[in-house]
């Protein structure tokens, strides 16, 4: 009788062990492809990280492709060019250059005329004033194009202006 307790208790033990056993095997298989299991420590860890360098790697290459452009600008329309920074551009005798609406120029070497169909051409900023078609701009006053296909012409051998916005040269 003693040795039967003995066998009914070493049953008891291995059949424990075995719960046990099969208890800490599927425990330690959480967390696998078969059983998915997110902690915090690996959100914050291994996928933020890996988002944040994703996230990186596109910027850069944003970036690169907007260096790469002429001048370092980005344009809507091929031959145009926007910035939120003045660019210098040069024209020669009889060019014109056409901004978008915004589009401001400052005239610093050379001369020029206001180009537009109809009034009002320019807006010159420095002195609160409209250009009309055909007017003489000033060097060193701020102009604005606020209706379409308003531009400046050059009309010296070398024009040079400084240009923010959207524009074209024909």
């Amino acid at each position: 009788m003693k040795r039967n307790k003995r066998l009914a208790r070493l049953g008891a033990m291995l059949v424990l062990c075995g719960v046990l056993l099969t208890t800490v095997t599927f425990a330690a298989e959480a967390g696998s492809a078969q059983d998915p299991l997110v902690t915090l420590s690996y959100l914050n860890e291994t996928f933020l990280n890996t988002i944040l360098a994703r996230v990186d790697e596109k910027i850069s290459a944003r970036n690169a492709g907007i260096i790469q452009q002429p001048g370092g600008q980005t344009g809507a329309v091929p031959g145009a060019a926007a910035a939120s920074a003045f660019t210098v551009v040069t024209l020669s005798n009889g060019q014109t250059l056409t901004g978008g609406v915004g589009c401001e120029v400052m005239l610093r070497v050379g001369t020029a005329v206001c180009v537009a169909s109809s009034a009002p051409g320019l807006i010159d900023e420095t002195s609160a004033a409209v250009l009309n078609n055909s007017g003489a701009l000033v060097q060193n006053h701020l102009y604005m194009m606020t209706i379409e296909d308003r531009g400046v012409r050059a009309t010296a051998a070398t024009t040079k202006l400084l240009v923010r916005g959207t524009y074209t040269i024909a």
